[in-house]
């Protein structure tokens, strides 16, 4: 929104760029505006939802896999049209990003989350924890992922994994 950011004070610097990025990127998917979830992402991107087992053991087999940002908007297209799921939300709560490394145009962090599933009649869940593995393309006003590796704490994954984390 105009006037609620500072864009100059924000320009150049990553971990305000990322915090902001990924504060807009929650949003997107708790307030249900999954059409526009894909533009955070750049063309050639990966997205990949995978477990902290998985990862540690080297297992590249991801939960949910996407290469493009293509193929992150026929997921939504699959979940608005085709897929038959529990009507549910989520919300999501961040920590601060952890800037692992800064190469000017190119940022990994690393950032813990906790998503809560409210469904259709109510109830609110736990449903996720874990971290945010990213890589950002950051130009003076913007970061962009160019990869999310979603890996969640737990190995039991729910079926119902149909919004992105």
């Amino acid at each position: 929104m105009p006037g609620f950011v500072n864009e100059e004070a924000m320009a150049r610097d990553p971990f305000r760029l990322i915090a902001h990025a990924q504060a807009n990127h929650a949003r997107c998917i708790d307030d249900d505006r999954l059409e526009a979830w894909p533009d955070f992402f750049s063309e050639s991107c990966v997205y990949k939802i995978t477990t902290a087992e998985n990862l540690r053991e080297g297992l590249e087999a991801g939960i949910i896999f996407a290469n493009s940002r293509d193929m992150l908007r026929d997921r939504v297209s699959a979940l608005r049209e085709a897929n038959i799921y529990e009507r549910q939300s989520y919300r999501h709560i961040l920590g601060q990003p952890y800037i692992l490394s800064d190469e000017g145009a190119e940022v990994r962090s690393e950032t813990s989350f906790l998503v809560v599933r409210i469904v259709q009649d109510g109830d609110s869940h736990i449903y996720a924890t874990g971290r945010y593995r990213d890589v950002y393309a950051i130009s003076d006003e913007s970061a962009k992922l160019n990869e999310r590796i979603v890996v969640c704490d737990s190995s039991r994954i729910d079926t119902l994994l149909a919004i992105p984390l």
